[in-house]
């Protein structure tokens, strides 16, 4: 009986093994196979770089569906959806030939790679989507319930922590978290009666109240600013060889009114990318769009200016997808993107947006707004009152635009047919001997009354002449050029001529001798404009005085963009693999379709229906980009990682939901409010974390995925250098303006050019904040570079965070960071009492806000010591280290300032806690 109950007994396991397994069988080739999540990876790593965009080896690429399903070179499809066992793509990899076997000359598949690829094509072969290229929709919340959670963010990070087996860390103490939520929101320490009223309360609405101050501050516009400089690769200089300097700081003071205001992040996007074509553009929407202007210009002598101009229009695609949709593009120039579903056609349709502006890689930079002060302002308007009723809408329209922007024009260096003429440098401007005449192309004349030009002439007995069709053709006007230094406007009026015509401008001087090999003229552009209305009448000759007044005012410029008026179109051709040299079809300005969702009704075909297209809530990338870059600037590393890239080469996110969560959230409950959106980030539990690192998530978590604890990072460059500047009390509450040169030594800047120097800043424009610190392309300022500021030569969508003795160095020596401590270190004395120990107590508060541990103090003591022995020893160092004021020049406190400078190098200083 035993025997027989034994044997049952086994029988009846091996049954439910069996069937077990059997079932496991079914449900694993049953299985619904995630063409994103399953099959991409591994076409990815270990198909395309044969089978994809740039290659299609035997004519099969796994790019796209129809290139995957269509004949290869053999005649036959090497994926037959429905039927592996046929399918040649099957066969192939597992041929045992190491000839045919794919991949070639490498690794073979696994079974389970192979297995899924089998069920794949099985299944049907279906192609789907990255996920970041899905529609952003509204998530559902978890339901999860611990009295950690303070808001819905804690809820999707709490579920994940309970996957992972994972506990929360807890609360970090009030002063540690004063230091972290005011370098996040503001980049710098908050004031003293801020501060002093949170730790004084810091539960919950205190916490509140002290975000709440933060996000008012003035200061938060500035450190996000610092953010947005890096995508959209601010620079005060043009960059390239030479590198001359570029008034563009305007656009650095508009983000940060438009982030201190919290401008709605489309109106904010709508305004940097078409900010010119909105109807009735104030200056403040034409500064808007120098987000497209920072890109560089080359001055250098003998270079092509289309070949620049092109380059920077292409600068323009790559930044636009780079910055605002975390999607890499810049490869799609030369052929179709090898892992994302983009075409190598749809690059020029969407650069077609783009390609139709003003600017023309000129060292003048044009379009300039030209912005006018209070009274100019009001001459202003009082003449385009009279001019409104007086004259035609388009006579308004086009005598207003040329007030503000000199546009449009013809710049002289795209004459040609030039006779006796050349273009300088050939890329800045047309000098003309005598004699000469050159080519003005398809010239739109209708309206125009009066032609004007920019030119320089200091020859007596010059008359320019502009004649229809040909040198000889008839006049259009004629006028002697007076004889005067420096650069001028001037106007000739016009006979009237319909229609677009080529013009010939034509120089000649019976004063000179005739061949005179001397540069008579030189020109920088020729405007075709409407007259002032009501001429003859009696406010006429009063009116246009004010009018060229005000042409001529020297007002600040700022390099924008503006569209080309339609008699200027210029066409766009897809570049046969990258070259623009090789013009392929023509084509229409147009985004990938592969997004899924078309442009909006009505939407025109330039830069606003693409500002349009970016903001509309169907977008799946521009709303999740922000919120994952927020995100990575509080938490230090990005729900997804790879800023740059959402794509299928990017990394994958840490928590999807939570984004989609939030990227939802961000377009409708906030309404694109960008406050609101950290508000809700820096109130959640997660953010308030301690930072510890403990032994179980040094083994399970190291890089804080999951979020099991606190942030803890080093600071920016920027955060660097304020947080010094707020501990030695030196930080200037001065805010806007052109860029500012802190202390720096000779040598660093070389302008063979333009002789241009590094001139450091005296009195509070020294100890500015950082983001007013002019930025020369080819030489940033040393010490941002050592803690990975960047060039800013093209957009930076993250910065990864380095590590070396370069940044200790800095921090030690820099003279500017001495200055700091020196200065720390004057504060200690006189804020500290007499007692060396209390002044680095009152020095370790204002750093920290806490009280400093008797075995740190210990240590500081005894540098202290070690220091004023050496300073005692000879009374030459003491006034070396309080950089020569005698009047400071004592060994106790040169030995502090040794102290301060060790203590502002602390680690618990340099990172965020």
């Amino acid at each position: 009986m035993v025997h027989f109950y034994y044997n049952r007994k086994m029988l009846l396991v091996l049954a439910v093994l069996v069937i077990t397994g059997a079932v496991a069988c079914f449900n694993s080739r049953s299985e619904k196979v995630d063409f994103s999540t399953d099959v991409k990876p591994i076409l990815n790593k270990k198909c395309i770089s044969c089978h994809g965009g740039v290659k299609a080896k035997g004519g099969f690429s796994v790019l796209f569906r129809e290139e995957a399903l269509a004949k290869t070179e053999s005649g036959e499809p090497a994926i037959i959806p429905g039927d592996p066992d046929n399918s040649e793509m099957i066969r192939r990899l597992t041929v045992k030939d190491p000839e045919e076997r794919m991949p070639y000359k490498h690794e073979p598949l696994s079974e389970e790679e192979i297995g899924i690829l089998r069920r794949w094509i099985k299944q049907g072969a279906k192609w789907g989507d990255h996920w970041a290229y899905l529609p952003v929709k509204e998530t559902p919340v978890p339901d999860k319930d611990n009295s950690w959670i303070r808001n819905d963010v804690d809820r999707f990070i709490y579920e994940k922590l309970d996957e992972q087996d994972l506990k929360p860390a807890a609360p970090a103490d009030p002063q540690t978290l004063l230091r972290r939520v005011s370098l996040d929101l503001i980049g710098m320490y908050p004031s003293a009666a801020i501060a002093d009223q949170y730790l004084k309360n810091s539960d919950d609405k205190g916490y509140e109240r002290l975000v709440d101050s933060l996000l008012a501050s003035s200061h938060f516009g500035e450190k996000w600013t610092s953010m947005w400089l890096d995508l959209s690769r601010y620079a005060d200089t043009k960059g390239y060889e030479s590198d001359g300097g570029r008034s563009i700081w305007r656009y650095r003071d508009w983000l940060i009114d438009a982030f201190n205001k919290d401008k709605p992040y489309n109106v904010f996007l709508t305004e940097q990318v078409a900010g010119d074509l909105l109807p009735d553009p104030t200056d403040a929407q034409y500064i808007a769009t120098a987000f497209s202007r920072n890109t560089m210009t080359n001055d250098e002598g003998g270079t092509d200016n289309e070949e620049f101009r092109v380059a920077a229009v292409m600068d323009r695609v790559n930044t636009t997808w780079e910055s605002l949709m975390g999607t890499t593009f810049a490869c799609v120039q030369c052929h179709s993107h090898p892992y994302d579903p983009f075409r190598h056609d749809e690059y020029y349709k969407f650069m077609a947006y783009f390609n139709n502006t003003r600017d023309n890689d000129i060292p003048a930079e044009y379009p300039l707004i030209r912005e006018y002060n209070d009274s100019m302002k009001l001459q202003l308007t009082q003449l385009m009152q009279w001019i409104r009723e007086n004259g035609t809408a388009t006579q308004t329209q086009q005598l207003y635009q040329f007030l503000r922007t000199w546009q449009p024009v013809i710049y002289a260096t795209t004459t040609d047919s030039l006779k006796n003429a050349i273009i300088i440098n050939k890329n800045v401007a047309l000098g003309m001997r005598n004699h000469s005449h050159v080519r003005l192309k398809n010239v739109k004349l209708d309206d125009a009354e009066q032609v004007v030009w920019n030119f320089y002439s200091n020859k007596p007995g010059g008359r320019l002449t502009f004649r229809v069709d040909a040198p000889d053709g008839p006049m259009l006007a004629s006028v002697l050029i007076e004889q005067k230094d420096g650069w001028r406007k001037a106007s000739a009026e016009m006979q009237p001529h319909a229609g677009t015509h080529d013009v010939y401008v034509v120089y000649e001087n019976p004063s000179m001798p005739a061949a005179s090999e001397d540069i008579l003229g030189v020109f920088e552009w020729f405007g075709f404009i409407p007259e002032l209305p009501a001429k003859g009448s009696p406010e006429y000759t009063a009116r246009k005085k004010t009018y060229w007044d005000l042409i001529n005012a020297p007002v600040t410029t700022t390099p924008v963009m503006m569209e080309n008026p339609g008699w200027l179109r210029r066409e766009t051709h897809v570049f046969e693999r990258g070259n623009r040299l090789t013009l392929g079809k023509e084509v229409e300005p147009s985004v990938p379709k592969s997004l899924q969702f078309a442009m909006p009704a009505n939407a025109p075909k330039n830069r606003m229906g693409l500002a349009l297209w970016l903001t509309d809530k169907r977008n799946p990338l521009v709303s999740r980009t922000m919120v994952n870059r927020l995100w990575e600037q509080l938490f230090g590393t990005g729900i997804v990682e790879t800023l740059e890239d959402m794509g299928t080469q990017g990394m994958l996110p840490t928590h999807k939901e939570l984004l989609d969560h939030l990227s939802w959230k961000f377009m409708n409950d906030y309404k694109w409010s960008i406050k609101k959106l950290i508000k809700e980030m820096v109130m959640s539990a997660a953010y308030r974390q301690d930072s510890k690192l403990t032994n179980e998530l040094k083994e399970k978590d190291p890089a804080n995925k999951f979020l099991a604890r606190g942030p803890r990072v080093r600071l920016s460059a920027e955060q660097l250098r304020d947080q010094n500047l707020c501990i030695s009390g030196l930080m200037s509450g001065k805010m806007y303006g052109p860029g500012v040169m802190p202390w720096q030594p000779e040598g660093i800047w070389l302008s063979p050019y333009n002789a241009a120097k590094w001139r450091n800043s005296t009195g509070e424009d020294q100890y500015r904040r950082a983001v007013y610190t002019y930025w020369k392309r080819t030489a940033p300022y040393p010490s941002m570079i050592s803690f990975d500021g960047v060039q800013r030569v093209l957009c930076t969508a993250r910065r990864i965070k380095t590590n070396t003795p370069l940044q200790a160095l800095t921090t030690l020596n820099d003279s500017a960071y001495i200055d700091m401590a020196r200065h720390f270190a004057y504060r200690m004395e006189k804020e500290g009492g007499r007692d060396v120990a209390g002044q680095i107590k009152k020095g370790y508060q204002l750093m920290l806000y806490k009280p400093i541990k008797e075995d740190k103090l210990k240590v500081f003591e005894d540098l202290y010591r070690q220091a004023l022995k050496e300073f005692s020893s000879g009374p030459g160092k003491a006034v070396e280290m309080v950089g020569g004021q005698k009047e400071k020049a004592t060994p106790a406190t040169a030995a502090l300032v040794v102290v301060a400078n060790a203590m502002l190098n602390l680690d618990e200083v340099v990172v965020k806690n």
